[in-house]
């Protein structure tokens, strides 16, 4: 269990994220065109899970958008943006913000992701939702970086998780 600030309090999640070294869990979730995905959609691709509250938020709509920028360096990177927001939101926002690398994702029909990462939110005013989290995988699932960020209303390590996959970028 992570403990996560928001609103200077403290809340808990249930478990803990994928451990660097480790076969990352299988996902099933929901792409902008309502359709199912797992990671066999990106087989040997790397990927960039950005985990987060909602793409309604200022500092997770921020961390897509740095995601986005991030991508021309990046070009043989899956970009992971997954939150419980429904497909429409993530369709909505990216074509408001022109983005075009990322790929919204809803764990709105797939119950476990929250579980499964370490990121379900347990109690508190966000209770259900994912905190705030960065999981990176190489081509062949394993975790290569994973960040569990402390406050809710912090940026991810954007360096770091590109630095994982051998890739640098500027900032």
């Amino acid at each position: 269990m992570a403990k996560i600030q928001f609103n200077n309090a403290s809340y808990r999640t249930h478990g803990e994220l994928p451990a660097v070294g480790s076969h990352a869990p299988d996902v099933s979730l929901v792409n902008t065109d309502l359709q199912n995905v797992s990671f066999a959609n990106w087989m040997g691709v790397r990927k960039v899970l950005n985990i987060f509250v909602s793409i309604d938020t200022e500092v997770c709509a921020q961390s897509v958008i740095e995601f986005d920028r991030h991508a021309a360096e990046a070009e043989d990177v899956a970009l992971l943006m997954v939150s419980y927001d429904l497909p429409f939101a993530h369709k909505r926002f990216q074509a408001e913000h022109e983005l075009s690398k990322v790929i919204g994702l809803s764990a709105i029909r797939h119950a476990g992701f929250g579980e499964n990462y370490g990121v379900q939110i347990e109690d508190g005013p966000l209770a259900g939702m994912f905190s705030r989290a960065v999981v990176v995988l190489d081509e062949n699932n394993s975790v290569v970086h994973a960040e569990q960020i402390d406050d809710i209303t912090s940026e991810p390590d954007y360096r770091a998780a590109f630095r994982a996959l051998g890739i640098e970028i500027d900032e």
